[in-house]
């Protein structure tokens, strides 16, 4: 089983919590965007979305580089891929089981 910080695991979470920053996350898994497109889109000010960006960037959910005056934004993809792993474990455990209970049920629906 891979091992996974918990103070990680708590910080994407925790970001995610946000409709908006779920959004952002969203949006930029089509296209790389400035954080001022991403205001734009969200209908935020320049500052709401730089803390939301700044939230994710902690997660390590967003990258963002600076060019210039243009600060450009793009998935970090190893942290979604880390838990995309994670809840996959979690996946196939409950998968296993409803199979089990499955049987069970089978077993038991032949007896009547």
């Amino acid at each position: 089983m891979v091992q996974y910080s918990n103070a990680t695991l708590d910080e994407v979470f925790s970001a995610l919590s946000d409709v908006k920053r779920r959004g952002v996350v969203e949006y930029l898994g089509h296209q790389e965007a400035s954080i001022s497109d991403l205001a734009d889109q969200f209908e935020m000010t320049l500052t709401g979305m730089r803390k939301h960006v700044a939230v994710l960037e902690r997660a390590g959910l967003v990258v963002s580089r600076k060019v210039g005056r243009v600060r450009s934004c793009h998935l970090g993809a190893q942290r979604l891929e880390e838990v995309a792993t994670w809840v996959e474990q979690y996946r196939r455990l409950w998968e296993a089981r409803f199979s089990a209970l499955d049987e069970i049920v089978d077993e038991l629906q032949q007896k009547e």
